[in-house]
């Protein structure tokens, strides 16, 4: 099975789930490491999540996962918070952290530059505005390789 098309397939199996407990999945990784093959969730909700609802949907999602029987390989399950630098994957993640500090990093450059850190100001027309060293940059959606959160002092 291919990797877009198994990491779909989980998706849809621990959507219901998340949904029931009022999470959302910020992100999933499917992915070779040292120790073997891990199989990463992140998870969140308005107010955060706890260790303990970490366990509890570990022991959930992975119960209902072997009974699936996606995976045919040995892997290990984790389940965690995105932390406080979070990633932004969805669109709609631009217009909900406005005025948080991100850091953006681009395919390729825009104005001379792939590396953006400052005020996100939101989605504008398929763009993501940030306002960085006083200029307002409109950053093309499907040019971003990477936008996480920053952390605020």
């Amino acid at each position: 099975m291919k990797y877009d098309q198994l990491i779909q397939e989980v998706q849809e199996v621990i959507d219901p789930i998340l949904q029931a407990q009022g999470l959302e999945l910020v992100d999933l990784e499917y992915q070779r490491e040292a120790q073997g093959w891990v199989l990463r969730l992140y998870v969140d909700r308005e107010g955060g999540i706890t260790v303990a609802d970490c366990a509890e949907l570990s022991g959930e999602i992975g119960a209902l996962l072997e009974v699936r029987d996606l995976i045919t390989n040995p892997y290990v399950l984790e389940v965690s918070s995105p932390g406080l630098t979070r990633p932004l994957k969805k669109p709609a993640d631009y217009n909900k952290y406005q005025k948080r500090l991100v850091k953006i990093k681009t395919f390729e450059s825009l104005e001379g530059r792939k590396k953006f850190k400052g005020i996100l100001l939101g989605m504008e027309d398929e763009k993501v505005c940030v306002e960085t060293e006083g200029r307002i940059f409109k950053i093309p959606l499907h040019g971003i390789a990477k936008a996480n959160l920053e952390i605020e002092f």
